[in-house]
């Protein structure tokens, strides 16, 4: 395959117009660009037969394909990237989607999750893709641990960290569980989380519940091992991807993209699958990227494109990244500035946190 800077070197001015114009099209409209179209778009006026001529140049350099005969072309996967990379123009970031933005992290909440996946939501709903919030593995120490009833069959753990974030799963308890047991379970924990994280806590449990056994009953022990084994045993790398707005792929799909492509995607949206690698898209640099097509390892077979940035905290450390996903006819131009704003806001709501 040629090297795409190659190819963008040695094009005439035509030729980019005319490549501009059936990207630009193709993104705005989502099927196939024929020639007429273009004569009538084109601000030099040019006519059909000659910007066949020129489209067939394209075809051949493998920057446009002809799904249908008679059908126009459609800008391939290396035409893209070559768009991407030497036509795109950023867009200025628009004042109503940076208030959709701000408008999730207003208030002092500290449910830091519940922040992120609004965050999601908004960002879905601005861009209409499906948006991907990573968040960051929490290993703030814990300052209190406490078991709430709810019912017969379940109940509550609750964290408290002391960074000021609250986590809460429902769970169900062993049976025979009373307001006692819970009790001692948590006055059990809290004597041996001062100045632990959660996975420092997970290591020393074991040893001192087997150590100081005739210290807490059955029920109490049986009742840590449930409760915290929610942050242990229920795929917690799975848990910290947060996906909004799938809906919104379905409703952009282009005419002519299959079914089984989409619900490709969908599969590894719900199994969440590679969460490490997610993250590794944005370590090579601290902007936002672009992966189109097979490009995106993580989502190739639905022949998606990926708009990832990370964010850091105030040590300048990657610990997550936010990224919309969506057909490769995405309008990168505005997306992109709207992703840098959200990673760079979300960075530095935490770094203020911390």
């Amino acid at each position: 395959m040629n090297d795409a800077s190659d190819i963008l070197r040695d094009m005439n001015d035509r030729s980019r117009d005319v490549f501009r114009a059936v990207v630009e099209n193709y993104m705005d409209r989502g099927g196939p660009v024929g020639s007429r179209t273009l004569s009538r778009s084109l601000s030099e006026k040019v006519s059909a037969a000659t910007i066949r001529n020129v489209m067939q140049d394209l075809e051949h350099l493998g920057l446009l394909n002809s799904p249908h005969v008679s059908a126009g072309r459609v800008p391939t996967q290396l035409g893209l990237r070559l768009f991407v990379d030497g036509f795109l123009e950023i867009e200025d970031l628009k004042i109503q989607d940076r208030q959709k933005i701000d408008a999730t992290l207003n208030g002092k909440s500290a449910d830091v999750g519940g922040m992120l996946d609004r965050v999601g939501a908004a960002l879905s709903g601005v861009t209409q893709g499906a948006s991907l919030v990573l968040t960051p593995k929490h290993e703030a120490e814990i300052r209190h641990i406490e078991f709430v009833s709810l019912a017969q069959d379940r109940a509550l753990v609750v964290l408290v960290f002391s960074d000021g974030q609250v986590e809460n799963r429902v769970f169900t308890p062993p049976p025979g569980q009373t307001p006692s047991s819970m009790r001692e379970a948590a006055n059990f924990l809290n004597a041996l989380i001062e100045g632990k994280t959660l996975s420092q806590l997970r290591g020393v449990i074991q040893t001192e519940i087997s150590s100081r056994r005739q210290e807490i009953d059955l029920l109490a022990q049986e009742m840590i091992k449930s409760g915290l084994a929610l942050w242990q045993d229920e795929g917690e790398e799975t848990a910290r991807l947060i996906v909004r707005g799938r809906a919104n792929l379905l409703e952009s799909g282009e005419p002519d993209e299959g079914l089984d492509r989409i619900r490709n995607l969908f599969d590894d949206l719900e199994r969440k699958r590679d969460i490490a690698e997610f993250l590794q898209l944005t370590e090579d640099g601290d902007g936002v990227r672009i992966f189109i097509g097979s490009e995106n390892k993580l989502f190739s077979l639905s022949g998606s494109s990926l708009v990832v940035s990370p964010y850091m905290n105030s040590d300048r450390k990657i610990i997550g990244a936010v990224g919309v996903i969506g057909p490769t006819r995405l309008n990168y131009g505005r997306i992109v500035p709207i992703v840098d704003y959200t990673a760079q806001l979300v960075g530095k709501l935490l770094s203020d946190r911390s």
